[in-house]
């Protein structure tokens, strides 16, 4: 009993040590993966910062989202991937608390930029006269801006009902990061009700978010469906088709991780994986893949390269 009543100066991250053979190949899984998430978020930040044409609205909000989505996955994956190489896992409890605080803002910062791309689809479709009026890119930044404040707002007060406690041996994290169910059961006291209530939270953030982004694509249908030509049609959805896939991939993998039963069991770092490193790598793509401006500004860009090194090379000649 005076064992488990030890104060714990740091917490030792289980991740996925369960499956010691795989480990080196899951490393560089993860590795190439997350290389590939920050080339492609690098990529939509650098054409939106260089191409004019995309200083619109709405590849400000897609800048906005792979920033954050560049933070957030900075947050835990490289110190995931060290772990998956090295047998010491600890973390300190202030380490661990910031990187919680990091992770729960940035995820709540996500899901109300995408949000706010999906009220932006809104206003250009449904109130096209008015939406230069209504979204300029000062507007924008305001909304940014307002999405970082409330999603580090939500962390903070979880952070302060998870670490208001003491916590007690055994100090085993089961999972490669500090999530949040995960670190509150290892409380000196009775954990039910702070769990109840972080998850609650997560949980209405969540859910609340999506029936937001689904309410705004119930009037954007609509008003799509009174549009008389098809041609019209097909455009007003092809702006709207990379939104909503990423939409569906990112609160369908973050509900299955935060709305999962506790009695349903399964192993919390495995099912963590999609909404952590699967949806990061994807955003990217599929915001990039099928967006004609984002194609063109990156083949703009690629000849201006080209011509530059051209040039160069023929004064080093001369």
């Amino acid at each position: 009993m005076a064992i488990n009543q030890t104060i714990l100066k740091e917490f030792i991250l289980v991740g996925f040590s369960a499956y010691p053979h795989v480990q080196s190949f899951l490393f560089v899984v993860f590795f190439c993966l997350y290389i590939l998430t920050l080339a492609g978020n690098l990529t939509i930040m650098a054409l939106t910062w260089v191409d004019r044409s995309l200083h619109t609205p709405m590849y400000l909000f897609l800048s906005a989202l792979s920033f954050s989505e560049t933070c957030y996955t900075l947050t835990i994956i490289p110190k995931m991937l060290v772990d998956l190489l090295d047998k010491d896992r600890c973390i300190s409890v202030t380490g661990c608390g910031l990187q919680m605080c990091f992770f729960l803002g940035l995820g709540g910062t996500n899901c109300i930029i995408l949000t706010l791309m999906g009220y932006d689809r809104f206003l250009a479709i449904c109130n096209p006269l008015r939406y230069p009026l209504l979204m300029t890119n000062v507007a924008c930044g305001q909304l940014v801006a307002s999405a970082w404040a409330g999603g580090f707002l939500v962390s903070f007060i979880q952070i302060a009902l998870v670490f208001r406690v003491s916590f007690c041996i055994p100090n085993l994290i089961r999972h490669f990061f500090c999530n949040m169910r995960a670190v509150v059961r290892l409380s000196c006291i009775d954990s039910d009700l702070t769990e109840f209530i972080v998850t609650l939270m997560s949980m209405f953030g969540l859910v609340g978010t999506f029936l937001l982004i689904f309410l705004t694509y119930v009037f954007i249908l609509s008003s799509v469906l009174k549009i008389p030509s098809a041609e019209g049609k097909q455009k007003a959805f092809s702006t709207c088709a990379s939104h909503l896939t990423v939409v569906i991939i990112h609160f369908g993998f973050a509900s299955i991780a935060y709305l999962k039963p506790e009695a349903s069991g399964g192993d919390d770092a495995l099912i963590a994986v999609p909404y952590t490193i699967i949806t990061p790598f994807l955003s990217p793509i599929i915001f990039s893949l099928r967006n004609k401006d984002m194609k063109n500004a990156f083949r703009k860009v690629m000849r201006k390269t080209v011509a530059l090194k051209t040039n160069l090379g023929l004064l080093f000649l001369v």
